[in-house]
């Protein structure tokens, strides 16, 4: 029974256009990175705060700040040369909260050029849209 379920799959996957093949890895290995690039940097800046004051807390202010205002006071610190354990965690959850929307742009840009799908180029940009927007909200 096993083999035959892993049979219907593969053969599902075969059926798949190849094109499609390509954009499930790439979007697959987008959300991987962006996973594993965000858990890097919140881990090294735990040890990196416990290395210099020996206590895993953090307290981070994001009250009364978008995702948006996050990012580019992270980014002012970051591009000031003051990195700081706070710093690097701070970049993991950006970086975190981001790598959706970088799928969903990915996913747009994949309809618009390679399929030339217009109607779902057209969903996924009312998406996107969408997560645009709530970037800026509070």
């Amino acid at each position: 029974m096993a083999e035959n379920s892993n049979s219907s799959a593969d053969l599902a996957m075969n059926s798949a256009p190849q094109g499609q093949q390509k954009m499930d890895l790439l979007v697959g290995y987008l959300l991987l990175c962006g996973v594993l690039l965000s858990m890097a940097l919140i881990i090294s800046g735990m040890v990196w705060r416990f290395i210099r004051i020996g206590q895993l807390s953090v307290s981070q202010k994001l009250a009364g700040m978008n995702l948006f205002e996050f990012v580019v006071s992270e980014a002012r610190i970051v591009l000031a040369d003051r990195l700081r354990p706070r710093t690097l965690i701070a970049c993991g959850i950006a970086v975190l909260m981001l790598t959706p929307y970088l799928r969903v742009l990915a996913s747009m840009l994949y309809f618009m050029f390679a399929l030339k799908n217009w109607k779902y180029t057209l969903f996924t940009a009312i998406v996107l849209g969408v997560l645009t927007f709530s970037l800026f909200i509070r």
